[in-house]
């Protein structure tokens, strides 16, 4: 767990858990574009689980969520030799709009990107803001040969490698590759 003080606001990173999903929620839908769901890298994600560990959520003093982020299992297409790529997908990071602009979008980033790589992973994709992730090191560079199943700007298409050379040669299509999320049993009434 990290805690970063700014503006005499403690700011603590945690893994989310089950009691913070409708917080999130409500988090998500006020810092977010009204159509953030159906953005195309959220179909990579949509019925599917973050990768294990890598969903967090920043709290500040009082307990309360003030930013969200979550990192998805994906293929990042095939290598030269037509190995598939594993990676992650960053998404969404938010912030709530009263607590912008304070380091916590800053902190989340950085705290993702470090326990990816404990984690043992070895590069993360996001659609985002270039010159904003370019100060955390992605770039385009490395998407120029990958495509995601929807439309996309190229230039918010970034990449950053946690190990070196990990998307060497990397060309394909972005396809979800995480744990599905568990659909509810119907009930069967007998009669």
């Amino acid at each position: 767990m990290n805690s970063l003080v700014h503006d005499g606001d403690a700011v603590t990173i945690a893994l989310e858990s089950r009691a913070d999903i409708a917080a999130r929620d409500v988090l998500l839908d006020r810092s977010m574009a009204p159509n953030w769901k159906k953005k195309t890298s959220g179909k990579l994600r949509a019925g599917r689980k973050p990768a294990e560990g890598l969903a967090f959520v920043a709290r500040d003093n009082r307990g309360e969520i003030v930013g969200t982020g979550r990192l998805w299992n994906i293929q990042a297409g095939i290598d030269a030799v037509g190995r598939p790529i594993s990676a992650l997908l960053l998404g969404p990071l938010a912030v709530d709009p009263d607590a912008k602009s304070k380091g916590t979008g800053s902190l989340l980033m950085r705290h993702a990107l470090s326990e990816a790589a404990r984690l043992g992973h070895g590069a993360v994709l996001l659609v985002g803001d270039a010159p904003y992730y370019a100060r955390f090191g992605f770039t385009a560079e490395k998407t120029a040969a990958l495509a995601l199943p929807g439309p996309v700007e190229r230039d918010r298409f970034l990449a950053i490698e946690l190990a070196e050379g990990w998307l060497d040669g990397a060309a394909g299509m972005i396809v979800a590759t995480g744990a599905k999320v568990s659909k509810p049993r119907k009930l069967r009434l007998v009669a």
